[in-house]
């Protein structure tokens, strides 16, 4: 009786706090956690990355990271003004770095903070390639994506929690075997496709965003092609990895141009 009060417990709170739509996926997110507790934790964090890292100020590079950013940032904000919210972005503080790293990477910390390593130079080659990147890191803060991981990690740990319970009459060898098997099951079953939706829906989001900006989508697909060629093949199989394999996002952004060009010509900008 005890498991399954919680058991219960844990899927009412899901429930409960699963009720904030957002507008750029139309679903119901995770929201056991608010923006206004996570937002200013973010940005403590993004300053002391900044002031622990090699930060390039006033090259012609990160001026292409803020321009670019810029440009995005407004597509996104035409977008949710033609789309009834204009007012979604208001808590919002964009900033964009450029920061000395071979490592290929970039990413955007919830609330709108963005870093680009100099490492992505070389497969974004231009600002097209730079666009694409920046609208999808760009589209995980603004669907909310880091807000949804912390709330499905807090499930994580309180199905760990039932578990543990359930299992408590057992042998402390048998109690763990099922803490073992919860753990992988939660993340191979649970945590890993969660974090590899999230990446489709942000190549979903930057691709539309890109495009809007005036970036010709297709540059996307040269992005990871580029990424693909790169990478040269060693990748963990898709099913233990946080992201979708190289082919399978260039796949899917293949069949996501005709959508993102529609959109973007809602605002007059077309491409041939």
């Amino acid at each position: 009786m005890k498991t399954k009060l919680i058991v219960a417990a844990i899927g009412f709170a899901a429930f409960a706090f699963s009720c904030a739509t957002n507008p750029f996926t139309g679903k119901s997110t995770m929201a056991l956690v608010s923006n206004n507790d996570i937002f200013p934790s973010s940005f403590q964090q993004y300053n002391q990355f900044l002031s622990e890292n090699k930060v390039i100020k006033g090259t012609k590079d990160a001026q292409r990271v803020e321009a670019v950013g810029m440009k995005i940032k407004t597509a996104a904000e035409r977008w949710l003004t033609a789309n009834g919210n204009p007012t979604y972005l208001k808590d919002y503080k964009w900033e964009y770095n450029l920061v000395d790293s071979k490592e290929v990477n970039a990413w955007c910390m919830p609330g709108g903070k963005i870093v680009f390593y100099t490492g992505i130079l070389s497969i974004t080659k231009d600002d097209a390639g730079m666009a694409a990147v920046m609208g999808h890191e760009v589209a995980h803060a603004l669907a909310n994506h880091g807000q949804q991981r912390m709330s499905a990690g807090l499930l994580q740990q309180a199905g760990g929690v039932a578990v543990a319970v359930a299992t408590s009459n057992q042998s402390a060898e048998a109690q763990q075997g099922w803490m073992q098997a919860y753990g992988v099951g939660s993340q191979v079953g649970g945590m890993l496709p969660f974090s590899r939706a999230h990446e489709s829906e942000a190549d979903m989001i930057g691709l539309t965003l890109m495009a809007i900006a005036g970036y010709n989508p297709e540059n996307a697909v040269f992005v990871w092609e580029r990424m693909s060629a790169q990478a040269g093949g060693q990748a963990p199989p898709e099913i233990l990895s946080t992201h979708p394999s190289n082919q399978t996002r260039i796949d899917e952004l293949k069949k996501l141009l005709p959508q993102a060009k529609a959109e973007a010509a809602k605002f007059g900008v077309v491409f041939k």
